[in-house]
């Protein structure tokens, strides 16, 4: 069965960086894949997707500009890379992958949506102070 390791998370002041990496255990290049992050108490929000291809990219309006999303189908690799960093993106990180092919504008509406991906990491904690 394919498994996504996380790693990459930490803890670091406001404004500092970390980049995230997803291992998949087996190939990933046909699926959208995407990060998602959780805080206590709250709901688990999708961060950031990327299609098959790594053309095509989303971001939660609370990202863009400061959090990439690449990925490198020939390591079966999806990363995270997440700039000027705030007390908000505090929580628990995950990879997830999808096991439906989609067409990009079906996956456009429905890429936030947790029930969307088959497959989940066991997440990774980043933590950042003020």
């Amino acid at each position: 069965q394919v498994q996504l390791v996380e790693s990459g998370g930490g803890s670091v002041q406001a404004g500092g960086s970390l980049r995230l990496s997803c291992a998949s255990s087996g190939a990933t290049s046909r699926v959208y894949m995407g990060w998602f992050r959780q805080a206590p108490g709250k709901e688990r929000e999708g961060v950031a997707s990327m299609s098959p291809d790594g053309v095509a990219t989303t971001y939660a309006d609370s990202v863009k500009g400061r959090f990439t999303i690449s990925r490198d189908n020939a390591k079966n690799t999806l990363y995270l890379q997440m700039d000027n960093l705030k007390p908000d993106d505090t929580g628990a990180y995950y990879c997830a992958s999808a096991g439906v092919v989609y067409s990009w504008i079906n996956w456009s509406s429905r890429w936030n949506r947790p029930a969307s991906y088959i497959r989940w990491g066991q997440g990774t904690q980043v933590t950042v102070s003020s």
